[in-house]
């Protein structure tokens, strides 16, 4: 299943395109002077992708929240966004009954549950996505939905979607070829605990390669950002180990931030001979990231067939949950 729904990517991508395309949201009833999207896991993902894509194209403060509290600042001048595939999610709709009480605007996105129900009863905006499948494969939907929520309030402009239909294109036509990189470089990370790098304005596309490493692979790996891991974690390389470090990079990185990254690469090398570059490849921002997305999705996909591992199961979260819920 977790193949299929790495596979259908783009498929996605086009069927959000749609429904943000039809979505109907009501008009803001005060000026908007900031954004706080509430999400956790593979819908609070969405969140931090929007937030690197918009970051040199809206001028409001954009924050993501994954926690079961907002920030003080929020009040009804902001817009949440709360995501919840589920709907069900127990921090967002903590989050979004806050929200509620401090009278901002929301919009919900969600495929049902607690979350749509919570909505239709207090008035809210909402968006129905479809549901039926683990939330970490439906990110599409779920930061789409957000992009085309900050164009409906004139927050950004809609050129957003002939970049998304552009990546759709790119991505199909370099499908094979992801797939069979992909499947190298799993064998190569297989048995090893990986460290995932990126420049810091591609950390979102980090995080979501740790993270589908830790439910897909169910592995523990670590990811942090260039320049940032300079300060700090550089100095931590001091025992070999079973590492194994990949390195995101784009073209387009900082010419600084490249330079760290080669300085970096070399020191770590004295700790571990497993060390392996992953470029972009794209025309645009939202290509490249879109490029290293899917290509990580689809190593923690093979990695999860080496490991003899069920990549969609997540009974460890499921047993978590039901502890709470006594």
């Amino acid at each position: 299943m977790m193949d299929q729904l790495i596979a259908s990517f783009t498929q996605q991508m086009a069927e959000a395109i749609e429904i943000g395309r039809g979505m109907k949201l009501s008009p803001r009833h005060k000026d908007i002077k900031n954004v706080v999207v509430a999400g956790m896991g593979g819908s609070g993902i969405g969140g931090n992708l929007v937030a690197e894509l918009i970051s040199e194209k809206m001028k409001l403060p954009f924050a993501v929240c994954k926690d079961y509290f907002l920030p003080e600042w929020v009040d009804e001048h902001t817009l949440v966004i709360a995501s919840s595939y589920s709907g069900n999610t127990e921090e967002t709709l903590h989050a979004l009954e806050e929200a509620i009480r401090r009278g901002c605007k929301i919009v919900c996105v969600s495929s049902g549950g607690s979350m749509i129900s919570l909505a239709k009863k207090a008035g809210l905006d909402y968006v129905i996505i479809p549901g039926g499948k683990p939330p970490r494969g439906c990110l599409a939907y779920s930061f789409i939905q957000q992009l085309f929520i900050l164009a409906h309030y004139n927050l950004i402009d809609e050129g957003f979607v002939v970049g998304i239909e552009q990546a759709i294109d790119h991505l199909n036509k370099e499908e094979k070829r992801i797939v069979k990189q992909a499947k190298s470089l799993a064998k190569k990370l297989n048995k090893k605990i990986p460290v995932i790098y990126s420049a810091a304005s591609y950390e979102a596309v980090a995080i979501r390669w740790r993270q589908q490493f830790n439910e897909n692979s169910k592995m523990l790996c670590w990811h942090h950002a260039i320049p940032e891991m300079n300060h700090n974690e550089l100095v931590g390389w001091r025992t070999p180990g079973k590492y194994a470090v990949i390195f995101l990079r784009n073209e387009t990185d900082y010419s600084r931030t490249q330079q760290r990254m080669n300085i970096a690469k070399n020191i770590i090398t004295q700790y571990t001979k497993h060390i392996y570059e992953v470029w972009s490849k794209g025309d645009s921002y939202l290509e490249r990231a879109l490029y290293l997305i899917h290509f990580g999705d689809w190593v923690s996909y093979h990695l999860a067939e080496l490991r003899k591992v069920d990549p969609v199961e997540v009974n460890v979260i499921d047993f978590l949950k039901a502890e709470l819920a006594n």
